[in-house]
């Protein structure tokens, strides 16, 4: 890691400094400028985090020592703040920081951590860096749940803006409460996060897929998906069996295990009837309910059964209730995955014990005190709840709220011992006897279910229940984990384990291999070149990239698929084995990688583009962007490197994997030492044949493919396309490709508008060759006019005078993005001047924050100076809209010249052109058995090309 690169390892600030001797007064205008969320590797950090630009204002000239009662105020309030480490990397070292003087952009940060802290997080990593200008400072701290950590961050600066200056209104406490009550409701339920833990401690990647429970596990077509306990392999049917009681009780009584009698009833009549058959007491529950609402016990009367069946019926979704007989007992919870047993918990039902000074109400209080205890199932118990059925209860028991149970007094507040009721749980894993563990498993075979967890009511778990008289009361799908996880009393079980096995078994992949490549240019070419190869090797392959996100090379989504959501929508494609990532800028700076690494990072190139955005404004800067993808390289993964740009050659450094060299050049010296040591090398072999591309470990040379044999390098005219070849095959050889088919692959990967759409696509238009090409910088539109001068001239080692193209005239449509610098837009104008002999400037359709007409402005003033400097262009001209543009030059061209489009949108551009590819109209003709509509040009009916509205 380079010592310039702001990165959350320490916790370092801005270089501290002597207060100035005239200051204006503390005031509290420490604001957030921007707010960022990282999801996965990023400038800033390797973790996810939440990156702040803040500025002090006037704060800037008062560190914190320099603020009277400022740092007591603050400890008082976050007395955690005293164990935070700080850069001195002890305990207490933030504290000596506060009392040397520290800028409150550092103090903030500290403070975003410690709220998160409280609320429930663990989150220790934080940095604050100057971003360039007196008073702004990046504040960089990771989170747990992206939303927390945001709020925490916002919360945080009005806590310090509070403390230089109380905020009329503001309530600490409550502003905490809130906080913490938003990270409940955002964090996963116990069993989820049991089951996401466990995942995480085998290297399995996880995606949350909604705003609750709904989690995949694994990516592409290794994933499984979770709802809390419900998983992929959790069967419908089983679940619609559990759902319904009377059903789950005939199964089992036909399978010969115990549970009680029972029926069902519509009616309180019919409850009633039942209750008789049956025989009292008995027990009302709702047919289709859960976590034991609705369920009344112990009815001994047709009084208490028609009030059982009304408590009932309101918590049946079908209004069905069933009457059974009641089963006298302890509450056994018996989880059964994967057929077999893995823990026992008795429950107790919610409960207060007297001590002979508290009422019951306050008793209660006092047990809802407990911080183990919160609302549902946010916490590992639930607060008590005192309604009308618990006042019955307790009335049962000859008690109300306002009396004093004698000490030692056992007073139930629930009937049931569920733990979403209040209750508690004892782990009994070790004690149930083998007859009762056999009779749950068997429990669970004859429901279905993976996950199960059966209800038991008995004397004693250690006894056998068909002697000692007990029954299955329950099966239940979805069982929640916590009673076994955090036990009241007992040994934790680590239930979780035995799920994640039954879904990635040892051995069982979990991941997809990850391609992602980086550079200034030649990174879509790249791309598809390498998903070429491993398409040819029959992979389902998941491709991002400028033109849109392709799955198994059928276009899902027409858009700029260079950031981490389109790589994300790839990682949850169910068909992908394979994945390759076009990593752009400013996905990167926006939203980190999306992911947390990948196994073959390839860097191309660094040059001047994008300078000026989102704070980098050095190219040094862009390239420590770029290196991101290298440091997401794990120990047994590859980094790709160009070593002919030393920017490039110098992540090597940053790389925690091998890596693979590659290089243009005969004469690299450090490549040659590279080889030498037993590393590996792609370059090229230059003999009297031509250029081959060679693979080169130690002594080893592995010959990879003749350069003039691969169509997209134009008989190795294309420099740039030859370098990108180079670089696939160095990707696809780390990944496991082997060498035939990185030569099947490169040898038919073609730069035509169907394979590589706006990458050197030629077309020949009635004697007019037509190129289209997505080149949009100065370095790109240089290597185009490089390759259109090589195609032009003397091919190098062909025989004297030999051209591969004549061009009488050279015409081109140039422009480039919006946010770009206007020296960078201006010497676009000068390289275009350079190589054409006419020059049309456009403007691209979003303009990026300029006036229409202000970027060709700028470009034209750039083939204006060239011109006057003696360029080749003879004429420039402005058509901003890029089809008037193409129009333009198409109309200009003859046979014999050369048209260049540097397009925007290349389908469009495409369809342009080959609607002029002869003056006879287009006709449509209906494809065989209906398969959509194909163009006929020129009249041609051999010549037939599908073009859709929504794709090439």
């Amino acid at each position: 890691m380079s010592a310039t690169r702001p990165r959350p390892r320490d916790d370092e600030e801005h270089p501290k400094r002597d207060p100035a001797p005239k200051r204006p007064s503390a005031k509290p205008d420490l604001k957030v400028l921007e707010a960022h969320v990282f999801r996965g590797p990023n400038y800033w950090s390797y973790e996810p985090c939440v990156r702040l630009l803040v500025d002090l204002g006037s704060l800037e000239h008062w560190p914190s020592n320099t603020l009277k009662g400022f740092n007591g105020r603050l400890l008082e309030l976050l007395p955690g703040l005293r164990e935070h480490t700080c850069s001195l990397g002890k305990p207490g070292g933030f504290v000596e920081r506060l009392q040397e003087g520290t800028w409150l952009g550092h103090v903030a940060e500290h403070i975003a951590l410690e709220l998160q802290r409280e609320s429930g997080s663990h989150v220790y990593r934080g940095k604050t860096r100057s971003a360039g200008p007196p008073g702004r400072y990046n504040v960089i701290f990771g989170y747990w749940e992206e939303r927390v950590g945001l709020a925490a961050g916002e919360l945080a600066v009005r806590v310090a803006n509070h403390l230089v200056r109380p905020e009329p209104g503001f309530d600490f406490r409550i502003e905490l409460e809130q906080l913490i009550r938003l990270a409940e409701r955002r964090a996963f339920g116990p069993s989820t996060q049991a089951l996401i833990d466990e995942a995480a401690s085998r290297d399995i990647p996880w995606i949350r897929l909604n705003e609750a429970s709904l989690v995949q596990l694994g990516w592409g077509r290794y994933q499984q998906r979770i709802r809390a306990t419900i998983t992929s392999k959790t069967s419908s049917l089983a679940v619609d069996i559990a759902g319904d009681k009377d059903m789950t009780r005939r199964l089992l009584s036909a399978a010969g295990l115990p549970v009680p009698r029972g029926d069902v009833a519509r009616t309180d009549d019919e409850a009633v009837a039942a209750a008789k058959r049956i025989g009292f007491p008995v027990v009302t529950k709702p047919l289709d309910g859960n976590h034991g609402r609705g369920v009344s016990l112990d009815l001994r009367t047709e009084r208490d059964v028609r009030s059982g069946f009304k408590r009932a019926v309101k918590e049946a979704r079908r209004g069905d209730v069933v009457v059974e007989s009641y089963v006298t007992g302890n509450d056994y919870r018996v989880l059964v995955i994967g057929g077999h047993m893995v823990a026992v918990a008795e429950r107790v039902p919610a409960h207060v014990t007297g001590d002979g000074t508290h009422t019951v109400g306050q008793l209660v209080e006092m047990t809802n005190a407990d911080p183990r205890r919160g609302i549902g199932h946010e916490k590992i118990l639930t607060k008590i709840k005192v309604d009308g059925a618990a006042i019955e209860l307790l009335k049962k028991q000859g008690f109300t709220l306002d009396d004093v149970p004698p000490e030692g007094a056992f007073v139930k507040l629930v009937a049931t011992g569920n733990m979403s009721t209040g209750g508690i749980s004892i782990d009994r894993t070790w004690d149930a006897h083998e007859d009762n563990v056999e009779i749950a498993e068997e429990a669970a075979r004859v429901v279905g279910l993976d996950v199960a967890g059966i209800d038991f009511l008995a004397p004693d778990i250690t006894q056998p229940v068909r002697e000692t008289g007990g029954a299955i009361v329950e099966v239940n799908a979805a069982p929640g984990f916590r009673m076994h996880t955090h036990p009241t009393e007992g040994e934790a079980q680590y239930v979780a384990k035995h799920v994640i096995d039954g879904l990635f078994p040892p051995g069982t992949p979990a991941r997809i291999p990850i391609v992602a490549v980086t550079g200034t240019n030649g990174k879509t070419t790249t791309v598809r070149m390498i998903a070429h190869i491993f398409r040819g090797m029959g992979r389902k392959v998941g491709l991002t990239s400028t033109d849109g996100i392709y799955i198994d090379e059928r276009l899902v989504k027409r858009v700029d698929a260079s950031g981490p959501k389109s790589a994300q929508m790839v990682l949850q494609n169910p068909r992908v084995d394979f994945a390759v990532f076009e990593a752009a800028r400013g996905g990167i700076l926006r939203e980190g990688l999306g992911y947390g690494e990948n196994d073959v990072a390839v860097v191309l190139n660094v040059a001047g583009d994008h300078l000026g955005l989102k704070g980098i404004d050095t190219i040094e800067q862009l390239a420590q962007v770029k290196q991101v993808v290298v440091e997401a390289v794990p120990k047994n993964g590859w980094a790709v490197l160009n070593a002919d740009d030393p920017l490039v050659l110098e992540m090597r450094k940053a790389c925690s994997g091998s890596v693979i060299l590659f290089s243009m050049r005969e004469d690299h010296e450090l490549v040659d030492r590279w080889v030498r040591r037993g590393r590996k090398a792609v370059v090229l072999d230059k003999g009297p044949l031509g250029e081959m591309i060679v693979i080169k470990e130690g002594r080893r040379t592995m010959p990879v493919a003749w350069v003039h044999t691969l169509p997209a390098t134009f008989e190795g005219r294309a420099r740039m396309n030859v370098q990108n070849a180079l670089a696939a095959a160095a990707a696809a050889h780390a990944a496991g490709a082997h060498i035939h088919d990185i030569r099947q692959g490169l040898r038919t990967f073609t730069t035509s508008i169907y394979q590589a759409p706006g990458r050197l696509n030629l077309i020949d238009m009635d004697g007019v060759r037509v190129l289209i090409d997505y080149a949009h910088n100065p370095h790109a539109l240089r290597s185009l006019g490089e390759f259109v001068e090589r195609m032009t001239g003397e091919h190098p080692g062909g025989r004297p005078g030999e051209v591969s193209w004549t061009a009488n005239l050279r015409l081109a449509v140039v422009a480039t993005a919006g946010d770009r610098r206007d020296d960078d837009m201006r010497e676009i104008g000068r390289v275009a001047a350079r190589y054409f002999d006419d020059v049309i400037i456009r403007e691209d359709r979003n303009t990026r924050g300029r006036k229409r007409g202000e970027t060709a402005a700028l470009i034209l003033e750039g083939v204006r100076q060239a011109m006057r400097e003696g360029a080749r262009a003879g004429s420039v001209e402005i058509a901003l809209e890029e089809i008037e543009a193409t129009r333009r030059a198409l109309d200009r061209s003859r046979p014999g010249d050369l048209v260049v489009l540097c397009v925007d949108y290349a389908t469009e551009v495409f369809k342009e052109v080959e609607a002029r590819r002869s003056l006879a109209a287009p006709r449509v003709l209906q494809a065989p058995e209906g398969d959509g509509q194909f163009m006929a040009v020129g009249g041609d009916p051999d010549f037939i090309r599908l073009i859709p509205e929504t794709g090439l």
